[in-house]
Parts: structure tokens; C-alpha cells; sequence
């Protein structure tokens, strides 16, 4: 049996706790940065505000104690990029050498670029530990997650004796992983998806039509292959699931809540006003695109797509003059 704690009472944290208890083997725990949040999972048996309808199984703990982190084996992070500094800097201190940590969290902190991998090893580093630190990622909405639908996802660790033990520890007859140690590739397909997803919901909220749609998806992953590419990651890694894979899931599907910006921006609704109607849940596209221009620009790598969706989120574009700039862009090779 191994203990496993997630950081993180979202959706998707909660989801992977629900897995992992499926699964059995497993002592889980679901940790909170907040007590009342924690006392209100405890005492309605269920992620009400995150994840409602699924009832968590006694075998999952919850709590709000950094302490409780010292108990586990496998830390799994699913702490959103804009608190994850500060955040693991509070459980920091009671975590150990025997311990792996996996991150779950799509994004790229602003302002210091860094994937999610390497802010965990940063913030580790002051208190001397040098753990394995790796990424799972992939086409998986937390909803059916929870409801054990057929779920395939990649586990990227540089180390491949530890990729393999945490395909094993998580795999169940609900959820697949296949291995890789492309952790640079696995991570960035994971948080640029959601950039390109915001930009095929303002087709969708557009009503530009299904053609639209398939460029954007297509050229999407050619942009995010060329930034993943110049920073170090392997191309196949990119047409993978954690690629392609979930680039399709989250530009389709109607659970994605990075879509759901975006198709509400392409109805003429304001950011704020969107933002505000997500009821506490991250859209992380929103944060990472400013963070995917600033990789960009230092790799030279031009991003035409999270240009305009740079201009449309933040300096309040109008989305068709938008998909209008990049339709008459210079022609060039595919």
C-alpha cells in the first residue's frame, strides 16, 4: 500500500483522489490550503463546490494540515500555477527525501516562465531536497475522471524506474499511462492547449462555423510544437496525448472551461464578468498566455494565435478583427 496525498481540493484534484481510492491499494488523502473549505468536504461528503454529485469514500482523508504531507509517499500537486509558490512553500517544510512528487497543475508562472516542475524544484531546493519531480498529463476532463469513464494519460519523469512506478501505482481498469521522460513536452502540451482552447471557443462563440475550427486546432499544435521544440522537448512528444490529445479534448468538448472563456469572449461578453461567472473554478489559459508570449519571445518562436488571444484578453480586441488579423497573415509553407 502506498500513501499518496493531492494538494489541491479542485475538480481535478478531487477527481484523482476518487481515482486513486477506486483503484484501491492506496491510502489517499485530499489536502485543503483552507480549513473551512476542508470542514465543508468532510462534512457533506462531497466537493460541493468543485466537483458536486460524487461522494468521496471514507478512504479518503481530508485536511488542511501542512503536517500530514510528512505522511505520504507520493505528493501529488494539482495547485493552480498562480498559487503554486506560495502555496508549497507551506508544506515545504514537513516534506522528505523518500518522497515523489507529481505534478498535475497545467500552467507556466508568469513572470518567471517556469514550468510547474521547476517551481516545485525551486521551492524545494532552500530546504535541501532533491526529490523525483515529474508531470501527468492528458485528454481528461476531472468530471469523467470521477465518474470512472476510460481515461488514457502520460506520466513524464527523467528517471524511467520512477515513471514506471507511478504508471503502475495509478493505473487502474478506468485509467491508463503510458510513460515518457519527455517532462519539458508533457508539461508545455498540458498548459499551451488551454491558450489554443480560448481561441476555439471564440470561433465556437462566433458562429464562424466548423472549418474555422480545424485550422485553429491544426495550427494550434503546429505553435505549440515549435515553442515546446525550442524549449527542449522532444516533437513526437507534441502528437501524443498530452499533445494533440488533449489540444482536441479541449477545443471540442463542452466540460473545457478555457473553451467556455473563450466562447463567451466570441458572444461579446467581457473577461471580468466571465472570470467572475466560473464560481471559484481556474481557467489557466488566461495566465498562460502571457506566460506562453514571454517563452516565445525569449526562444524567438513566433506564436500568431496567442498573439491575438493576448490582444483579446487583455487589451479588450474585438475577437473578429482578430480572427480576421490572422486570417490575412502573409501565406506561407505549411
Amino acid at each position: 500500500m502506498s500513501r499518496v496525498i493531492v494538494l489541491g481540493n479542485g475538480a481535478w484534484g478531487t477527481a484523482i483522489a476518487l481515482s486513486l481510492a477506486r483503484r484501491g491499494g492506496h491510502a489517499v488523502a485530499l489536502w485543503s490550503h483552507s480549513k473551512e473549505e476542508a470542514g465543508k468536504i468532510a462534512g457533506a461528503g462531497e466537493n460541493v463546490l468543485f466537483l458536486p454529485g460524487f461522494p468521496l469514500p471514507g478512504t479518503i482523508s481530508i485536511t488542511a494540515d501542512e503536517s500530514a504531507v510528512a505522511e505520504a509517499e507520493i505528493v501529488v500537486s494539482v495547485i493552480p500555477s498562480e498559487f503554486l509558490r506560495r502555496t508549497l512553500a507551506r508544506v515545504a517544510p514537513h516534506m522528505h527525501a523518500d518522497q515523489t512528487v507529481v505534478s498535475a497543475s497545467k500552467g507556466v508562472e508568469n513572470g518567471t516562465l517556469l514550468r510547474m516542475t521547476q517551481v516545485i524544484l525551486e521551492v524545494l531546493e532552500p530546504a535541501g531536497l532533491v526529490l523525483p519531480v515529474g508531470a501527468i498529463s492528458g485528454p481528461s476532463f476531472a468530471h469523467e475522471v470521477a465518474q470512472g469513464q476510460p481515461t488514457a494519460l502520460t506520466v513524464a519523469f527523467s528517471d524511467a524506474g520512477v515513471a514506471a512506478r507511478i504508471q503502475q501505482e495509478f493505473a487502474s481498469e478506468s485509467l491508463r499511462l503510458y510513460t515518457s521522460p519527455d517532462v519539458i513536452g508533457v508539461e508545455l502540451g498540458g498548459a499551451l492547449k488551454n491558450v489554443i482552447a480560448i481561441a476555439a471557443g471564440v470561433v465556437a462563440g462566433a458562429g464562424l462555423g466548423y472549418n474555422p475550427a480545424a485550422a485553429l486546432i491544426t495550427r494550434g499544435i503546429a505553435e505549440i510544437t515549435r515553442l515546446a521544440v525550442a524549449c527542449g522537448a522532444r516533437r513526437e512528444t507534441l502528437a501524443g496525448l498530452s499533445g494533440v490529445g488533449d489540444l482536441v479534448l479541449t477545443c471540442t468538448g463542452s466540460l473545457s472551461r478555457n473553451r467556455t472563456v473563450g466562447q463567451a469572449l466570441g458572444q461579446g461578453r467581457k473577461l471580468p464578468e466571465i472570470l467572475a461567472s466560473l464560481g471559484g473554478h481556474v481557467a489557466e489559459g488566461v495566465r498562460t498566455t502571457r506566460a506562453a508570449l514571454g517563452l516565445a519571445r525569449r526562444h524567438g518562436i513566433e506564436m500568431p494565435i496567442a498573439e491575438q488571444m493576448e490582444l483579446i484578453l487583455n487589451e479588450g480586441k474585438d475577437p473578429r478583427e482578430a480572427i480576421r488579423d490572422l486570417m490575412l497573415r502573409p501565406g506561407k509553407d505549411e
